[in-house]
């Protein structure tokens, strides 16, 4: 994986373990989902709206069969989790309170977008 995907995916790698807080996007120390993913994208030089459902509606979609790694997966609807797709059926993400950002497989079937920035 090379590119500005490369460089998302390498930031929120970087932030494993990271707890979660909500609405805040401040590495080494917590994050929320979208402020995951828009931290990992702007080391990338891509800038990305606050929260996961403005990042869903600003991004050209995907079908979920064609995610790549750095692609954003988003859940529920409305929209109100995303992750980051590192590829093999797998994502970061900052889950919820009490949980640290980590990699988890991706529940398809619950997926309710897919979107691709850079």
């Amino acid at each position: 994986m090379s590119g500005l995907a490369g460089v998302a995916v390498s930031a929120a790698y970087g932030q494993l373990g990271v707890p979660y807080r909500f609405a805040t996007s401040n590495p080494g120390v917590s994050f929320d989902c979208s402020g995951l993913t828009s931290y990992a994208w702007s080391q990338a030089g891509v800038s990305l709206p606050r929260n996961s459902r403005s990042q869903a509606a600003s991004l050209p979609r995907i079908p979920p069969a064609s995610a790549q790694p750095g692609d954003l997966i988003f859940y529920y609807s409305p929209i109100s989790h995303v992750g980051i797709y590192v590829g093999g059926g797998q994502m970061v993400h900052a889950p919820n309170t009490g949980s640290v950002v980590n990699v988890t497989g991706v529940s398809w079937g619950k997926v309710t977008a897919v979107g691709r920035p850079g």
